[in-house]
């Protein structure tokens, strides 16, 4: 089976492919030569995962999936969630969003947070939706300089590293993408195969 992930980014499309292994063929955008930018113009994670499927559906004409991931932080109103990627600003990276976050976290007792995925799929023009959630707390500074976004900065609940530190493997099997993928995984598992 071939499915399309409305990615380019190199680490998420690894992630994925590493969790549904060899029985799914998994494409990037830059495989099925799709330079589009697609615009994220919802208020919710799901919603930005239905689009990019959407588009890419109605576009390739293929079966595919999209996600949207979003940290959300118990102190802040469960922000930066879905503006996660763009918290400093558009032009903005990761570094600069997690000094943002830390900023806007200082003084501040409470660091509980969370990291939640939605996985939208398309898949002979039906669509479903798959999420995974992964609870922990964000810590007073950066540790570590593995991973990618705010993993240098967030610590799953029962662990004293951040998934900066604890490598992909063990990040693989207890984050929010992995528990979605796993769901998406299953699915088509019981159906496709």
């Amino acid at each position: 089976m071939k499915l399309v992930f409305a990615t380019n980014n190199k680490h998420k499309l690894q992630e994925v492919r590493d969790i549904l292994g060899d029985r799914v063929e998994v494409l990037s955008l830059k495989d099925i030569d799709c330079n589009d930018e697609i615009p994220e113009t919802g208020t919710t994670l799901e919603e930005n995962a239905l689009i990019k499927a959407r588009w890419i559906s109605e576009k390739y004409n293929c079966n595919c999936f999209a996600d949207d991931t979003g940290l959300e932080v118990d102190a802040l109103d469960g922000a930066p969630g879905v503006y996660s990627a763009r918290y400093a600003g558009e032009e903005c990276d990761s570094e600069a969003n997690m000094l943002k976050l830390l900023q806007n976290l200082t003084g501040k007792t409470n660091r509980t947070a969370q990291f939640r995925t939605v996985i939208a799929l398309i898949i002979n023009r039906e669509e479903y939706l798959f999420d995974g959630v992964v609870k922990g707390s964000i810590s007073t500074e950066k540790m570590g300089e593995a991973g990618f976004g705010y993993d240098p900065i967030f610590v799953p609940q029962g662990y004293d590293l951040s998934f900066a530190q604890m490598g992909s493997d063990v990040k693989n099997s207890i984050g929010h993408r992995y528990r979605a993928t796993e769901k998406l995984s299953i699915y088509l598992k019981e159906n496709y195969d």
